[in-house]
């Protein structure tokens, strides 16, 4: 059977889409509770959840991509490549965007260039193990998950007028910052690179 990209991508965006919404909306309430309650930690809480997310979306996007490749150094630079430009993007990048036009004053941090070895060291790993062991599923899920939370708490840590009513809206906002991003770094970026039947 000829391997179909288009077919499997949108088939893979399909799927995940309904635990991608459910998980944002969820961490969406549990942040807005915490914020409540006092003060949330939320800087030190991305500097955690970020690289966690690099980890695991290498871990992902490398496993898909040797799942119909067994090449070894593209499987690394792929892996790699995926985890830091896209998970920049929706951690980072989209939420500063959001932030902004809904007048937050948002700060631009990115850690790829304020503390590129652990990012890269991290990536570098989840790459290794995404190959290794094939726990896309696994992988992917946590992915989602710790990229919700390290685009929220990007909003909190580095935005200025921010409320706990915002942040509930942003679980909306977080939804499309994470539910694009993630699956074109786990699913659409590594399959773009196949080119045999399948």
């Amino acid at each position: 059977m000829k391997f179909s990209k288009g077919n499997t991508i949108w088939k893979e965006l399909w799927h995940h889409l309904p635990f991608t919404l459910t998980a944002s909306l969820a961490a969406g309430v549990l942040v807005a509770i915490f914020y409540l309650l006092g003060n949330v930690p939320s800087e030190s809480l991305f500097e955690i959840m970020h690289p966690a997310h690099v980890l695991v979306s290498a871990m992902a996007t490398s496993a898909i991509y040797w799942k119909y490749n067994k090449s070894f150094l593209k499987c690394i630079f792929i892996g790699i490549v995926g985890a830091i430009l896209i998970g920049s993007l929706s951690d980072i990048i989209l939420p500063w965007i959001a932030g902004n036009l809904f007048s937050l004053h948002t700060h631009f941090h990115l850690p790829i260039i304020e503390k590129p070895f652990l990012i890269l060291g991290v990536a570098l790993a989840g790459a290794a193990i995404g190959m290794k062991w094939n726990l896309f599923k696994v992988s992917h899920s946590v992915h989602v998950f710790l990229s919700i939370f390290a685009s929220l708490f990007y909003l909190l840590a580095f935005s200025i007028n921010i409320n706990a009513w915002i942040i509930l809206i942003f679980s909306l906002i977080v939804f499309l910052c994470v539910f694009i991003p993630c699956c074109i770094s786990d699913i659409v970026f590594p399959l773009w690179f196949i080119r045999k039947k399948h």
